[in-house]
């Protein structure tokens, strides 16, 4: 018999250790400096503590489970009555629970003042980088306001109730609940963002603001939500109406659910098709303004389309630089290796604009001077790094090999998760032809983004030379309306990439910035993360992932 010990095969070695019981917003060094730049007197322990709780096992368990035992339809009770529930899993509630007890639902409109936007934009992002689907609720319920208050009645009735951290998923009459959701449905099976297709009707109920809507909704987020802002035709023309899902005193409005829809991802959000018949809704701003009476919202849902996915990019390469830090691989640890931490460094890169781009968008929501630059810099920020999401994380799931691949580890979910927030509130071509729209019908907008990016001339000659690349496609759009849509991404594009050099020359730390002009605007620049040019301290970068 031989003496040699043989080793268990089920003794596990070279594994990373789970990824628990971190501070993520300490681990975020983008953020943290990105905060004290854009709202200097945050309450920072709040963030920790946020931070604290989405690193736990148990938060992360509950997101997994949130998006394996997903929403479900129930259309009618035991009796046959109609009802058009959604069951959650208690995970989901957990999540949603936790979420609007800190206010990353209205908490900016709830304090208002100096960092209100940028507060809640942290917080909404650490969550949103564990669990992404429920941002969704939170983001709508979010928006609505400024659109509401367009309805001065409307608004004084359902704003106390909006403004709560008291999470009550239970439908019922809204006169007595403490605490409510909202969601929007603009799209139909026919017009798709093409929104002055719509079919839906909208008939006057005697003198008042209440009409009857008939007809249907292609895709209706969050359906257990409370309350909605539609759109539909009303004798005037395209009009916004709110339609809550229980009318007051208590009967249910005709609010009828035809199905889930089976996402690719974003699985822990229940999305859905609707139909109107006989359905109650009161007007909210001018008759025939409905597009203009929503696109306060839009514009809030598209910055929260940025935060999520500068949330998800910065999960993927906390996640690739865990698994490097803790897996050695031919004679050496993964983050040590050459080919390994030039990928690790261009995902932070990538990670970093992403978030510095995020909270300084927030910033302009905290003030009206910057209205006009919000405008154009939103739509702009959301076609590119809602776009870039994706490879992101593919890239970052790659640097996990085989685990990155299976449902056991997070990026799998991210990978599915990312795309939709290129999808949600304009895809690409939307946003694109809508930066033109705005830059021809508001030229202050366009005058407000120059004067961003000029701020930072004279920084980089990288940079210098980007920006007079920019200048030339906004004069070759504008002096050529007819030709500008086939130019319309390339141009978004640069855009984007400028406004990024800007915040970060601005602002983030010296190699960050100088990192990020010599591989997104230099003239060697790659699409492939990793290739980056000679000059990029890549040490730096590895140390901040």
């Amino acid at each position: 018999m031989s003496s040699t010990r043989h080793r268990s095969t089920h003794e596990v070695l070279n594994q990373a250790p789970p990824r628990v019981d971190v501070d993520e917003y300490a681990l975020n060094p983008a953020l943290q400096e990105a905060v004290a730049v854009f709202s200097p007197h945050a309450r920072v322990e709040r963030f920790h503590e946020i931070g604290r709780h989405v690193g736990t096992e148990q938060y992360q368990h509950d997101a997994e489970l949130a998006n394996t035992l997903t929403p479900v339809h129930r259309a009618h009770d035991r009796w046959g009555n109609r009802v058009d529930e959604i069951e959650f899993h208690p995970a989901y509630h957990r999540i949603m629970e936790y979420s609007v007890s800190r206010g990353l639902h209205t908490s900016a409109w709830a304090d208002p003042g100096p960092g209100a936007n940028v507060e809640r934009a942290v917080g909404f992002m650490l969550v949103s980088q564990i669990e992404a689907g429920h941002g969704c609720p939170l983001s709508m319920t979010h928006a609505v306001v400024p659109s509401l208050r367009l309805s001065p009645e409307l608004a004084a009735e359902w704003e106390p109730a909006l403004l709560s951290t008291v999470y009550d998923p239970e439908l019922r009459d809204p006169a007595t609940k403490s605490g409510v959701l909202f969601g929007m449905a603009m799209t139909e099976k026919q017009g798709g963002s093409d929104v002055r297709a719509n079919t839906t009707t909208a008939e006057p109920v005697g003198d008042g603001d209440c009409h009857v809507l008939r007809g249907h909704k292609w895709f209706c987020s969050a359906p257990q939500s409370d309350a909605f802002l539609v759109l539909a035709q009303a004798p005037a023309g395209l009009s916004c109406f709110l339609v809550p899902r229980v009318l007051p005193g208590g009967e249910q409005n005709p609010f009828l659910v035809q199905r889930l829809k089976d996402k690719l991802g974003n699985k822990s959000n229940a999305s859905s098709e609707v139909e109107f018949d006989g359905t109650l809704g009161w007007m909210v701003g001018e008759p025939g303004r409905g597009v203009r009476t929503i696109i306060e919202m839009v514009g809030r849902t598209r910055l929260d389309c940025v935060l999520g996915a500068a949330a998800g990019m910065r999960q993927g390469v906390a996640e690739a630089a865990w698994h490097a830090r803790h897996r050695a691989a031919f004679g050496a640890t993964l983050v040590d290796q050459p080919a390994m931490a030039a990928v690790l460094a261009d995902l932070q890169l990538e990670a970093e604009a992403a978030t510095w781009t995020a909270l300084r968008l927030a910033s302009a929501y905290d003030d009206e001077e910057f209205a006009p630059y919000r405008r154009l810099a939103t739509a702009v920020a959301k076609y590119w790094i809602c776009k870039r999401g994706p490879n992101h994380a593919y890239e970052s799931l790659e640097c996990l090999g085989g685990n990155g691949y299976t449902e056991s580890f997070p990026l799998a979910r991210r990978y599915r998760e990312q795309p939709v927030l290129a999808v949600w509130e304009g895809s690409g071509n939307v946003i694109a032809l809508d930066v033109l729209r705005a830059m021809a019908r508001e030229p202050e907008s366009v005058a407000a983004f120059d004067v961003e990016l000029a701020a930072q001339l004279g920084g980089h000659e990288l940079y210098d030379r980007h920006v007079e690349r920019v200048r030339a496609l906004i004069g070759r759009s504008a002096a050529d309306p007819g030709a500008a849509p086939g130019i319309a991404r390339r141009l978004v594009e640069a855009m984007a990439l400028a406004q990024q050099g800007a915040v970060l020359l601005a602002h983030a730390p010296a190699p960050v910035a100088e990192a990020f002009c010599l591989a997104r605007l230099g003239d060697d620049r790659s699409a492939e993360y990793g290739a980056l040019p000679d000059g990029v301290d890549i040490d730096t970068l590895v140390a901040r992932a």
